[in-house]
């Protein structure tokens, strides 16, 4: 239920040491010996499995340009968790991550649709409701890296 997401522009980004360039099976393939594992694959999108970050078993989106083989966007789908403290706690780790990596992030929003809303229940329940907002964006100068609870 959370996702960084990482767009690759013209100096090129890295995923785990590789950079978002080139065809999308030279990028599965260096995945590959870093010991991801592909579970889905067609034309223009690849899905895969590893740990990303410190966290096991994520799903890892690869997307091409349209109608052109070249790798531009990487999506990471993190474990399902089970309370919004332990979602919270993720995300917090992440983001504090992120901005010691690359300085505070160009748009922060993390706010709940209502409110009155205070405890870890209701806090899971409006997240899986779509009425809770925790994203945060950083623009570099060859790409743009996006963190958001989901």
């Amino acid at each position: 239920m959370f996702a960084v997401i990482s767009f690759a522009q013209s100096e090129h980004l890295t995923f785990k040491g590789v950079p978002i360039d080139g065809t999308l099976s030279q990028f599965v393939s260096s995945m590959k010996a870093k010991g991801f594992v592909v579970t889905a694959q067609q034309s223009g999108v690849a899905v895969l499995s590893g740990d990303f970050a410190g966290y096991k078993d994520c799903e890892i989106y690869v997307q091409t340009l349209q109608n052109k083989d070249l790798v531009s966007h990487i999506g990471v789908i993190f474990p399902e968790m089970s309370s919004w403290s332990t979602l919270e706690g993720n995300y917090s780790k992440l983001k504090n991550m992120l901005t010691q990596k690359y300085g505070e992030p160009v748009h922060c929003l993390e706010a709940f649709q209502r409110d009155d809303i205070d405890d870890d229940n209701s806090k899971f329940y409006e997240l899986k409701m779509n009425r809770c907002y925790y994203q945060s964006m950083w623009e570099l100068k060859n790409g743009k890296i996006g963190i958001k609870t989901h």
